[in-house]
């Protein structure tokens, strides 16, 4: 009995002293288990009571509860002092100044494309004009054949395009969603088409095999090439600056007739001849001209009644000219260093 009273005694004094170098909640937990877990130094003890006489049990028995209590209340109040201590070291550290200033974040923008395609709607839909889009995947007939360019017509190879089947293909302009919209109704019509646009062009400087398109068609009765005129002077002014002016050239597109080339004073030198224009002081921006008689009756218009005008833009040739960029391809490399400047 006296020897298990000492190693009692003992194993009390030496846990005191391991408590008081315990400096964390891990620190409590370790001197827990090696003292009074399982295998700890307190259970081990405890099993030596088997060789004590039965006189001597219930005085042993008492003085190892009285000192397993005393262990738990001295890790309890330690477990408390250091609970707090941590909460305080913690708070410190996760400390927030809310005086300093936050953080940038980095906020993207809309990609120059986008940006001259909004531009374009905009300007049009201020005038009445209708937003129309369609399948960038089209039929032949409505690519070509519906507007005027039957198959051999040399009007073709300047549209070289990538074919899925002989009759399906990428569609190399947006005329096809001019052609859908006058199937589906009749006269009056005024709509822009912006989208995406296919051709088997090389890659360089200013040319991509993807590209994009805003074209406009109206539709009605006594549509003349003076209205034609107006729209595009408008248009310009809209969006290269009320100094703009246009010019028209003589062409030809087999959905139109008459056709023209647009061009607008050059946005550098307003006209004069600069590096911009290559001496010109006009700079070609869109395609345009009355459409063709047969292109309405091809969708069921009566072209005796109806009259209308069409016109074409080049997003990617306006996106250069509005913001200096030479290389067509800067638009699709997803250069962030490019792109951050449109923010």
């Amino acid at each position: 009995m006296s020897q298990l009273k000492e190693q009692l005694l003992q194993l009390r004094e030496q846990f005191n002293t391991d408590l008081q170098v315990a400096a964390s909640s891990q620190d409590l937990e370790a001197l827990r288990v090696r003292f009074m877990g399982k295998k700890g130094h307190l259970t081990a003890i405890l099993r030596g009571m088997g060789a004590l006489s039965p006189a001597e049990r219930p005085a042993a028995g008492q003085l190892a509860n009285e000192i397993r209590q005393s262990l738990e209340t001295a890790l309890e109040e330690a477990s408390v002092v250091i609970a707090d201590r941590e909460q305080v070291a913690r708070l410190e550290a996760e400390t927030v100044d809310v005086t300093r200033p936050g953080l940038p974040l980095c906020v993207g923008g809309r990609h120059p494309l986008t940006r001259v395609i909004d531009e374009i709607c905009a300007v049009f839909s201020g005038l009445g004009y209708a937003i129309a889009e369609g399948p960038e995947v089209e039929y032949d007939r409505n690519n070509f054949e519906l507007l005027r360019i039957p198959e051999g017509h040399p009007a073709r190879d300047t549209q070289d395009t990538f074919y899925i089947t002989p009759s399906i293909l990428l569609r190399t302009q947006t005329s096809p969603v001019q052609i859908r919209v006058m199937q589906q109704q009749q006269p009056p019509i005024k709509i822009v088409c912006p989208g995406k646009v296919y051709r088997s062009d090389a890659l360089d400087a200013t040319h991509s095999p993807v590209f994009h398109q805003v074209e406009g068609l109206v539709v009605d009765e006594n549509v003349t090439m003076g209205d034609l005129v107006g729209s595009l002077q408008l248009f310009a002014k809209k969006l290269f600056g009320e100094q703009t002016r246009i010019r028209l050239r003589p062409h030809h597109f087999p959905f139109t007739e008459p056709s023209c080339e647009v061009d607008i004073s050059c946005w550098t030198c307003g006209g004069e001849g600069c590096r911009t224009c290559k001496g010109e002081g006009w700079i070609e921006v869109l395609g345009a001209g009355m459409v063709h008689p047969d292109v309405l009756e091809n969708c069921g218009i009566d072209a005796r009644r109806y009259s209308g005008f069409a016109f074409g833009i080049g997003v990617e040739r306006t996106a250069m000219g509005r913001y200096g960029i030479d290389d067509i391809r800067s638009f699709f490399e997803n250069d962030i260093r490019f792109l951050s400047q449109f923010r």
